[in-house]
């Protein structure tokens, strides 16, 4: 699928990768990026973008990505001044690191991981996503269907693409309950949407980044980052965010490329 002249939907758009994602399609064309974040640094990030491409590109929205009445202002403003969107990378996530069980010495019990804190990272890295996807599916379909267009003709051109950001912890991780399970579930979400969005003409895939040089990886420690990262990845660095942009943009415009493609610089955990 062409991404120049493309109007795009970028979350976590304020730093790693979704900024990184924003700045190349902006590079490759697109004509308007959505940059979605809960930060206010978004708006400092799309003026960035812009300064970088030398274009007013990036438009900013600032607001929480699980929230439907926001995800449907984001659609509806950018449908309304610039054109559906077409492609969609829902790169919004976070952490909340901790053991599935952990015993308690001092008290002589278990502790086991919060179930709070296991439905906020479902909620914002594998629910918000999906909506963000399907919204701007049901957004083609509605326009399709306006237009007295049925069933999408592959003469027709690719109508659409999302690419879900997923994950190496997707193969399970050490202390990441939560995070591997929304990230191994960002797998069933592609494989089954894109087996329903292709009647619009809309393609999905999923990406799964290895460690990314962002402030997520960061949060994690640099002695931890020496210790258990690097000397588990053949290029004994952490992986660039323009080089997972670079390879998302690869997957948007090559429609041959389905399902996963793994980023992940050859790193496999150490044994325990």
């Amino acid at each position: 699928m062409e991404i120049r002249k493309r109007i795009a939907v970028v979350t976590g758009g304020a730093s790693g990768i979704g900024r990184a994602v924003a700045l190349e399609l902006a590079g490759r064309g697109a004509s308007k990026v959505a940059l979605v974040d809960l930060s206010d640094q978004v708006q400092v990030a799309a003026e960035q973008v812009n300064n970088e491409v030398a274009q007013e590109v990036a438009v900013p929205f600032r607001g929480d990505v699980t929230l439907e009445a926001f995800r449907v202002h984001v659609y509806d403003e950018m449908s309304a001044r610039y054109g559906i969107p077409a492609i969609c990378v829902p790169a919004a996530g976070i952490t909340r690191d901790a053991l599935a069980v952990k015993f308690n010495k001092e008290t002589g019990k278990p502790l086991v991981y919060s179930i709070a804190l296991f439905r906020q990272v479902l909620e914002i890295n594998l629910l918000a996503p999906a909506y963000w996807a399907m919204e701007m599916v049901a957004r083609i379909a509605e326009d399709r269907a306006q237009r007295g267009l049925k069933r999408w003709r592959s003469d027709e051109g690719v109508q659409g693409t999302v690419i879900f950001i997923g994950s190496v912890s997707s193969q399970g991780n050490k202390g990441q309950i939560s995070y591997a399970a929304a990230k191994a579930g960002l797998e069933g979400v592609a494989s089954t949407l894109t087996k329903e969005a292709i009647y619009h003409g809309v393609r999905c895939g999923v990406i799964h980044p290895g460690f990314t040089d962002t402030p997520m990886v960061h949060a994690l420690g640099e002695e931890f980052i020496d210790k258990n990262i690097l000397p588990a990845t053949q290029l004994g660095r952490l992986i660039r965010p323009q080089e997972i942009a670079d390879a998302i943009c690869f997957m948007i415009g090559n429609s041959a490329v389905t399902g996963e493609l793994w980023a992940d610089a050859g790193w496999h955990p150490l044994p325990a």
